[in-house]
């Protein structure tokens, strides 16, 4: 009876502790299974590899994660929404027995990682990559190499030409960059192909996370900031951008890079540059898919949602079939007065979150929401867009504004015309 008594404490703290590790693995257990149902299993970029010979399932990196991409199942730590994860790297500095690692690609689906030596030159000599392009998504590790570059391209200067760098791209990488160049006197252009700073960063969803670590920056030193959000980082770096009166270009689109006798050409959207190197920062975004009818140049067309407040009492038309058009769709529809139409080609929408599906058919059902499956847009005109439907019929809808969410082309096509060796990776470990 004694034994029972000292035994009964511990019996009910096994059973709490029991209980919750079938809450957890249950839960974690349904986000896996959801991510299969929707076929979102393979992470976009860079991503955590779990050695689970290794892993003792404490979950720190799931309280870690700023995307709540990882959970428990089984008592071991699983990527179980690998669409959310970008690759923050917060997950493998709270392991507390070094059981992830940072990798792209996975042992299905390769992913093409440009060759760049230890100084950041690719195998053509005076071109340089920093940044995600070249494997590193972890944004205070971009930055890092942003600066790196510079440091290896002031031994690579030359006469002969306008500028001794073009610097392409302003996100993490790019605007380090440019800081060092300032800081080191070179004479650099840096060009940006959106209207604003920030790379992929200006298209992360309002208030995500974007960075979880301190970062180093040229000029301004060390910026101490932990679990940032997008608009706040955004907001420093057009702070520091108007400081230091640092040269970047906007809505400048880089077109080719061309060997010259003592440097190269770069011929962008708007001129042609002569420089000594150029630093590609461009990330893995690539450029926006177009359609490619007729109107598309139109300044009410854009490729991501910013601001739906913006579409307020408007005819808006989203096109695509993935979660950044059904999650633009449903948000624009929940302003005020406002027309939503989403167009697919495909018969069905299926390589998305079950929730967002959910949460569509619900605004078809309550005809906040025009969905036309199997349907191709034909012209899009200043105050209409023709479409033609599942049946073969054309139609012409009113319409304010059309937000096409195609994906990008990546810019592997663009690095084997110039030259740069190109290496696909099956999960392969990278330096942090």
């Amino acid at each position: 009876m004694n034994l029972l008594i000292y035994l009964a404490p511990f019996l009910i703290i096994m059973a709490i502790y029991l209980f919750r590790q079938n809450q957890r693995n249950r839960r974690g257990r349904e986000r896996l299974n959801e991510a299969k149902e929707a076929g979102l299993t393979e992470p976009a970029s860079l991503h955590p590899f779990i050695n689970l010979s290794l892993c003792c399932g404490s979950g720190a990196c799931v309280k870690a994660c700023p995307e709540k991409a990882l959970s428990i199942v089984n008592g071991k730590a699983v990527l179980t929404d690998p669409a959310h994860c970008i690759g923050h790297g917060a997950c493998m500095e709270a392991c507390p027995v070094d059981a992830i690692q940072l990798v792209f690609g996975t042992e299905k689906r390769g992913m093409d990682i440009p060759f760049v030596s230890p100084t950041f030159e690719t195998n053509v000599a005076n071109i340089f990559i920093a940044g995600e392009l070249g494997g590193m998504g972890l944004i205070r590790k971009a930055a890092e190499q942003g600066k790196q570059a510079i440091d290896s391209i002031l031994k690579k200067k030359n006469n002969g030409n306008d500028l001794d760098v073009v610097i392409i791209g302003a996100g993490p990488a790019g605007l380090s960059a440019t800081l060092a160049a300032k800081e080191q006197n070179l004479k650099y252009i840096t060009i940006e192909q959106e209207a604003s700073l920030g790379g992929a960063i200006y298209k992360y969803p309002r208030n995500k996370v974007a960075m979880t670590q301190p970062v180093i920056l040229p000029i301004v030193g060390k910026v101490e900031m932990y679990d940032i959000s997008k608009e706040e980082l955004l907001g420093f770096w057009l702070r520091v951008l108007r400081d230091q009166k640092l040269n970047v270009t906007f809505n400048e689109r880089m077109e080719s890079v061309t060997k010259t006798e003592n440097g190269f050409e770069v011929k962008t959207s708007k001129t042609t540059y002569r420089t000594a190197n150029v630093l590609l920062a461009i990330g893995r975004m690539g450029t926006p898919r177009k359609l490619d009818v007729a109107g598309e140049e139109q300044s009410k067309v854009v490729y991501r949602l910013i601001d739906p407040e913006q579409y307020r009492g408007q005819h808006v038309l989203i096109v695509g079939g993935g979660d950044s058009a059904l999650e633009a769709a449903i948000t624009i529809s929940q302003q005020p007065d406002t027309t939503v139409t989403i167009s697919y080609r495909s018969e069905s929408f299926g390589r998305v979150k079950p929730k967002n599906r959910d949460r569509l058919q619900q605004a078809e059902a309550a005809k906040q929401i025009t969905v036309l499956l199997k349907s191709n847009i034909m012209e899009i005109r200043p105050d209409t867009v023709t479409i033609e439907l599942a049946d073969k019929e054309i139609v012409e809808i009113p319409n304010i504004a059309v937000i096409i969410c195609a994906g990008g082309v990546l810019p592997t096509p663009f690095l084997k015309d110039i030259g740069v060796m190109v290496e696909t990776h099956y999960g392969t470990a990278q330096a942090v």
